[in-house]
């Protein structure tokens, strides 16, 4: 008895009844959802796959062309039935399909009856990868759409466009207020490493942080990042939007890298605003030594208040001025304040000597005719670090991935 004789008998069935028992199967084994099992597109694949089968035991050597699987896959995997599901009801329906080739066989076929299994495990590992494949094909490109999507929204909104009706069609739920958050993100230490690619390690690290917030707030979030820095806009009313201290936290930890933030909320229709206020907050953070964290205005209302234009502001200025000739003092003033006038911290932090940093704080008041030691001077060199342009990128540099984001989470960075 040949591989042939077994399948005539199930080649001269009805292939209608042989698909509507498979798919019985599957309806009973719970492989698919009701609804999916009993669907005209699963019947339709069962039924294909069942005359492969059958083909193949008789002598095809290679089923027909694979286009309608892979797009039936495809379709399952934009209905959202996962790929677990899918692929566990493949093999539900190989199981049902043996044992209706096979079943009853007596021991006189088992030398046809292997031959036979090996045969249907290679159509298998055909539909298993050609269903695999278009499903994560379809995945990718459903993931690309919602990107877009919210790239296109969140640049609207920072832009101060009219964004409703996009966000309508788009299906995105616009929030009533948001948390519009400054980010500064710095460089992992690997990016500095020679043996490893910097811009690889960078990539890696936006990847990372998304994906933390992605798990945070699903697809509520929008955001545009550059490797280091940018802004992300949270729906106010989003529940773990109510501890943002603690989300910069997770984030920070998913990044692996400390995160420095500032926050100011606002409607949709004033996020234009809001996205400039923040990265002006961002902007005094960095200029007067504050650590990494979350930062809000209120705490930044003397130092905000500073940097407006005027009088005062010009005069503060130039007291600093003189030291942009030295980067290296006005760095250890900066740092210093930032430590709260801590010499062992701002020592360590610097890796100086703290002989050579009260030195470098005697330079300082020799140039700038202020005593760091002084508390009274002191509070004008602290003012005046505010107004100081100092070494750190502008909040107009940091926000130029808003203009050109970057793609992230499955794209290149």
């Amino acid at each position: 008895m040949t591989l042939e004789s077994i399948a005539r008998p199930t080649l001269e069935r009805d292939p209608q009844v042989l698909a509507r028992q498979v798919t019985a199967r599957l309806l009973e084994s719970g492989a698919l959802g009701a609804a999916t099992a009993q669907s005209r597109e699963t019947t339709t694949v069962v039924r294909l796959c069942l005359k492969w089968a059958i083909q193949r035991l008789a002598g095809s050597q290679d089923p027909e062309r694979t286009e309608r699987l892979a797009t039936a896959a495809a379709g399952w995997a934009r209905a959202g039935v996962p790929i677990a599901t899918v692929l566990h009801a493949v093999h539900v329906g190989f199981e049902c399909g043996l044992d209706l080739l096979f079943g009853g066989k007596g021991a006189a076929e088992r030398a046809d009856i292997v031959a036979g299994a090996f045969v249907s495990l290679e159509l298998l590992n055909v539909i298993t990868a050609t269903v695999s494949k278009a499903y994560v094909r379809e995945c990718r490109a459903v993931a690309m759409e919602d990107r877009t999507a919210a790239h296109t929204l969140t640049s609207m909104l920072l832009g101060g466009h009219p964004t409703s009706a996009m966000a309508r069609a788009r299906g995105i739920r616009l929030a009533e207020r948001y948390a519009v958050l400054a980010l500064v993100i710095p460089p992992h230490p690997d990016e500095e490493r020679p043996q490893l690619d910097g811009r690889v390690v960078a990539r890696r690290k936006l990847r990372r942080l998304q994906s933390g917030l992605a798990d945070l707030f699903g697809t509520a979030a929008l955001s545009l990042l550059s490797v280091d820095g940018g802004t992300v806009l949270l729906p106010a009313d989003h529940p773990a939007a109510a501890e943002l201290d603690e989300v910069l936290r997770a984030l920070a930890a998913a990044a692996r890298v400390p995160l420095t933030a500032t926050v100011v909320e606002s409607r949709p229709d004033r996020v234009s605003a809001a996205v400039h206020d923040a990265h002006e907050l961002l902007d005094i953070v960095e200029q007067s030594g504050r650590g990494p964290g979350l930062h809000r205005f209120p705490d930044l209302a003397l130092q905000y208040q500073l940097t407006r234009p005027g009088r005062g502001r010009e005069l503060l200025g130039t007291r600093l001025r003189p030291l942009l000739e030295h980067p290296d003092l006005l760095a250890t003033l900066r740092i210093h304040i930032g430590n709260d006038l801590s010499r062992r911290r701002t020592a360590e932090q610097m890796n100086i000597h703290p002989n050579t940093l009260d030195h470098r704080l005697r330079r300082v008041g020799e140039i700038t005719g202020l005593d760091p030691s002084d508390p009274r001077q002191l509070w004008y060199l602290r003012s005046a670090l505010v107004v100081c342009p100092g070494d750190h990128r502008s909040a107009a540099a940091r926000q130029r991935p808003i203009a050109a984001p970057i793609s992230v989470a499955g794209g290149s960075s």
